[in-house]
């Protein structure tokens, strides 16, 4: 994504390597231990021994290998992918933005997914996963799109202001869209709960499609990282060390549609998430976007792990609290925190 340049020095980053070593491992380990305890807890109880043994040993005829195969250990997988993968959209967002309050639920794609889901509820209920993956993915696209363009459209360009102003207008005439129609055809009990964000029922079908997908959009932000880096510190600068801007930011974009799009498609519409770990992260370990992407896809799997635990063990044994609701109790405070720093610094 980069050319040498010979005539400008390279900046010095504030990098903390020791810092992020020890949020990979740790967050790595407190992730491992999360999920064994997500999968453990519930409804009913289950030992740490029977969850080792349904794992690697698994009988179909004990009930209770069969709730953590088939209910339990695909939700929670789901959950720690997607979490990662908000994490690390919102990263790639904020870096290349320069937008501290950038994520993907502030900036279109998640209502937009929900609009697009809500025609296929709609005027196409038989559809496949597959198809609705792909439809939440457009649906993400057309968001984006949109306030990425009414933004650009005002005089001066795409300042943060007006992208955060854009995507909280563009969210909230979709969203008013996807209600209009949820009325109009009776939909609304059918999609209610995915609007509000939740990973229950999740299946393995599910995680077998998404999985790839996620992997390679992984694979990618890690791959471009050094140029989000450049990026973050302004595009005269990135310009003036060879990078070819509007390439890396058109891949970046793809990158977070897929992760952003394909989440949605299972988890339903959680804000918040790639809000919160890039501004954890990046105190952590500094602002190098080869630290920070695989830090927050760290700290994004545990975060949403937990709430889920936390969204089951609230009402016991109804699970019916929704993980967006309980993201969004932490993720509020924290974009009004944000939104006071911001208004000082203007």
């Amino acid at each position: 994504m980069s050319k040498s340049s010979s005539t400008v020095e390279q900046p010095k980053l504030r990098t903390r390597p020791l810092a992020a070593t020890l949020v990979l491992i740790g967050g790595a380990a407190a992730l491992l231990f999360s999920i064994a305890l997500a999968i453990s807890y519930g409804a009913a109880d289950i030992k740490f021994t029977t969850v080792w043994a349904a794992v690697f040993h698994f009988n179909p005829n004990l009930t209770s290998h069969q709730v953590i195969q088939e209910i339990r250990l695909p939700r929670v997988l789901a959950s720690a992918l997607v979490g990662a993968s908000f994490a690390v959209a919102g990263a790639l967002m904020q870096g290349m933005t320069r937008n501290p309050m950038a994520d993907s639920g502030l900036l279109g794609l998640n209502s937009g997914a929900g609009f697009v889901l809500s025609l296929c509820f709609a005027f196409a209920p038989g559809m496949s996963y597959n198809s609705i993956i792909a439809c939440c993915f457009l649906g993400a696209a057309l968001g984006a799109g949109i306030v990425f363009g009414i933004g650009s459209l005002a005089k001066g360009g795409l300042t943060p202001v007006r992208l955060v102003l854009a995507g909280a207008a563009v969210s909230a005439l979709l969203t008013a869209l996807s209600e209009g129609i949820q009325l109009s055809f009776k939909i609304g009990q059918d999609i209610a709960f995915w609007m509000a964000g939740g990973v229950a029922g999740t299946k393995w079908s599910q995680l077998e499609i998404i999985t790839p997908w996620l992997a390679v959009a992984f694979i990618g932000a890690l791959m471009i990282s050094k140029s989000i880096t450049l990026l973050s510190l302004g595009e005269e600068i990135a310009s003036s060390l060879g990078q070819r801007t509007g390439l890396v930011k058109l891949i970046a974009m793809l990158i977070v549609l897929v992760l952003a799009g394909v989440s949605v498609s299972v988890v339903g519409a959680v804000a918040f998430v790639g809000l919160l770990v890039p501004h954890v992260t990046r105190y952590l370990v500094g602002v190098d976007y080869r630290w920070i992407i695989p830090c927050s896809a760290i700290l994004g799997g545990l975060l949403v792990v937990l709430a889920d635990l936390a969204a089951r063990m609230i009402n016991p044994p109804m699970e019916n609290i929704p993980l967006g609701a309980v993201i969004s109790m932490i993720g509020v405070p924290f974009f009004l925190y944000l939104a006071r720093k911001e208004r000082r610094g203007l």
